[in-house]
């Protein structure tokens, strides 16, 4: 990484995974003008993990905003949807992430992820999530 003041070379000086976020944030400084800064680091999902309708079905990039927009719809009826459905978004990526075989995952294990993830936060939620989401 280069420096954002000067473009020069940076080292690390404190990294912290954020199992959460699925994140890594770094304290940097830079080696020529000893600018101190953070940054974070996340892997970019639309080109790692890929959605599979079945097994010879088409392969679409996974997108981290449809799924947000499904969560945060039936969580829509809390006072703090979005930063709720942010955060379940961020669980249902993890533990879709560990659940993954060869980077690709299925409509339906997101669905059923996605339901679990809602019902254990709000009954209500996963019902709402289940009535546009059911087959």
């Amino acid at each position: 990484m280069v420096c954002i003041y000067c473009g020069g070379k940076t080292h690390v000086g404190n990294s912290r995974p954020q199992k959460r976020l699925n994140q890594v944030w770094r304290r940097r400084e830079c080696v020529q003008c000893h600018a101190v800064f953070t940054t974070e680091e996340a892997a970019e999902l639309s080109t790692s993990v890929s959605v599979r309708a079945s097994a010879q079905g088409a392969v679409s990039p996974f997108n981290r905003d449809k799924l947000f927009v499904s969560i945060l719809k039936a969580v829509g009826h809390r006072k703090t949807a979005v930063d709720d459905a942010s955060a379940l978004c961020a669980t249902v990526i993890a533990k879709l992430l560990q659940s993954t075989v060869q980077a690709a995952v299925s409509p339906a294990d997101i669905t059923r992820i996605t339901l679990q993830v809602l019902k254990n936060f709000d009954n209500a939620a996963g019902v709402q999530y289940r009535a546009y989401h059911s087959n």
